[in-house]
């Protein structure tokens, strides 16, 4: 079962169940997956991976607007914002804890024979390379450990 099929089989579930939050939520999700697959030259199915990059992209837009909302007073839209973000969370890997993110970026920065922050794009791009088949990443948090082990 891809990750498509188990939103599609949530957004069906969600509905019998008359949730509406997930069921707006599911929706919204799926709709952003269509959309990246709909773009481009050519209509094409999205493999998981590619799924997860699209989620990964809405939890992040969920998670600012919930900062510009909080900043604005708007508490009740944060809280809602938030709310979407760890639902939509929950279809993610699993986060890369920090000492295997630590780990990471030792071992990336010895792969690659980096040893100033002019190295700082070419271990980035092997870090979040190498990580993709761990686990998820979050950029901001990478960035922050590069740039620490660098300097």
């Amino acid at each position: 079962m891809t990750l498509l099929d188990r939103l599609d089989t949530d957004l069906h579930t969600a509905m019998k169940a008359r949730d509406t939050f997930a069921t707006g939520t599911l929706r919204q999700a799926i709709a952003a997956v269509r959309g990246a697959a709909k773009s481009g030259p050519v209509a094409r199915e999205l493999d998981d991976d590619e799924i997860v990059a699209v989620l990964t992209a809405e939890v992040k837009k969920r998670r600012e607007s919930a900062e510009i909302y909080t900043g604005a007073g708007a508490t009740d839209r944060a809280a809602n914002e938030t709310a979407e973000a760890d639902f939509i969370e929950a279809y993610l890997p699993a986060a890369l804890s920090d000492a295997d993110l630590d780990a990471l970026v030792a071992e990336v920065i010895t792969s690659t024979g980096a040893s100033s922050m002019k190295d700082m794009g070419t271990v980035m791009k092997a870090a979040q390379a190498a990580a993709a088949g761990r686990g998820r990443v979050d950029g901001k948090a990478l960035s922050g450990k590069v740039r620490a082990a660098l300097s």
